[in-house]
């Protein structure tokens, strides 16, 4: 946005696209900002706009607006708390002579976005949580086209396809804090659509994402939707096979026997050499395992493939390949480097932040790495190619 803009807007006391804080001390409250902006209740189709460094009523509140504060507020979008991610800027302007950290947050494709699962709004100089009918207006503002695939329509599926109780049992506890719910009078069709689990009235249909998180079977529509388990008595896959799965079903599910094949194939060695107590080394470290293998769940693509997640055990290494090559900004190139991410599958990223899969977004390959590293293992490996992305992590010696 242009400097004659932004000092409008900064004028306008009353308007409902503008916040006002005089710091990035209460990071709540800037979190609610960004994701009542977000919603856009009044449907302006237009950024709201928050400013850091100025106060309530105008005054510049001579604020040093410095790198780590500009790199603060632009961390919020992908620190796991809002979801799905909103699309926002982050720069340092000096507007009426004041220094400022101005984010500027456009509204969302796909509302609503939440914040520690409650949905924000403003309108006017009221910002709270969503009623259930602001909420539902927010749902029926949701584009048709141009969405991501995640949640888009399956056309051959009927809300039939969804196992309903899995879905209020198993993945609204986890979704939703505890007195929302309590206070939570919907039905469960609304629940769904609110979940993005369905389309919006007057045709309510499943989502590739209600699919895939509650279907009774997301085989049916997507048969690559599972992760092939493969144990090799040696290197090569030609050697003889010592274990094989085909772990499949709704996520929560699907993930959770991911966790158990996991640890029941990792070996510890004990190393009493050194010192008296025992040392205990994996051979591979089960966090990095787990984060790569969700990355590989996460990012994969559902899209003209029936190929499913491959991990392939050696008995030196393990390789962990997903179909769908590098995404958005992410590319062969700049593959793995730090602060380089983004999301072919925002809103199943939301849903394994809430199953607990996910703790802060971006973080899977660093925290991999970390783990390996003090493991002693040797670094991490990657092959990106346009079609699919292989990780592979050797063996601890």
């Amino acid at each position: 946005m242009e400097d004659r803009e932004l000092e409008a807007l900064l004028r306008d006391i009353e308007s409902d696209r503008v916040e006002r804080k005089a710091s990035a001390a209460d990071g709540d409250k800037l979190r609610q900002a960004i994701c009542a902006f977000a919603n856009d209740l009044p449907n302006h189709k237009q950024p709201g706009v928050l400013f850091v460094g100025v106060s309530d009523d105008g005054r510049c509140a001579q604020l040093a607006v410095t790198d780590e504060l500009l790199r603060t507020l632009a961390d919020m979008r992908s620190d796991g708390n809002l979801t799905p991610f909103p699309t926002m800027a982050v720069q340092k302007r000096t507007l009426n002579g004041c220094e400022l950290a101005v984010v500027t947050v456009e509204p969302a494709d796909a509302p609503p976005v939440r914040y520690q699962g409650r949905v924000w709004i403003r309108v006017g100089p009221r910002r709270a949580t969503a009623t259930a009918e602001e909420e539902r207006r927010l749902t029926e503002k949701r584009r048709s086209n141009d969405i991501p695939f995640d949640i888009q329509p399956v056309a051959s599926a009927t809300v039939t396809d969804l196992d309903v109780d899995f879905f209020r049992r198993a993945y609204l506890p986890t979704a939703l804090p505890v007195d929302i719910l309590e206070q939570n009078q919907r039905s469960v069709e609304q629940q769904l659509t609110s979940m993005r689990f369905t389309t919006v009235e007057p045709q309510p249909r499943p989502t590739v994402l209600g699919i895939l998180t509650v279907g009774k079977d997301p085989r049916q529509f997507f048969p690559g939707a599972y992760v092939q388990f493969l144990r090799f008595d040696g290197t090569e896959i030609t050697d003889p096979i010592k274990d094989q799965k085909e772990i499949d079903g709704p996520l929560p599910d699907l993930l959770r026997r991911l966790d158990e094949t996991l640890l029941a194939h990792i070996a510890v060695a004990s190393d009493l050499t050194t010192q008296p107590t025992e040392i205990r080394h994996p051979e591979y470290p089960i966090v990095a395992l787990q984060q790569l293998v969700r990355n590989a769940v996460l990012h994969r693509t559902y899209e003209g493939t029936n190929a499913p997640v491959r991990i392939s055990w050696f008995s030196d290494r393990i390789e962990i390949q997903n179909p769908g090559g590098p995404f958005g900004q992410v590319t062969r190139q700049n593959f793995g480097q730090p602060g380089v991410t983004d999301y072919r599958n925002p809103h199943i990223a939301e849903v394994m932040k809430n199953l607990g899969y996910v703790q802060r977004f971006g973080l899977g390959i660093p925290l991999a790495r970390k783990e390996l590293e003090k493991n002693s293992s040797p670094p991490l490996e990657f092959v990106a190619e346009a079609a699919h992305v292989l990780a592979i992590i050797r063996k601890r010696l």
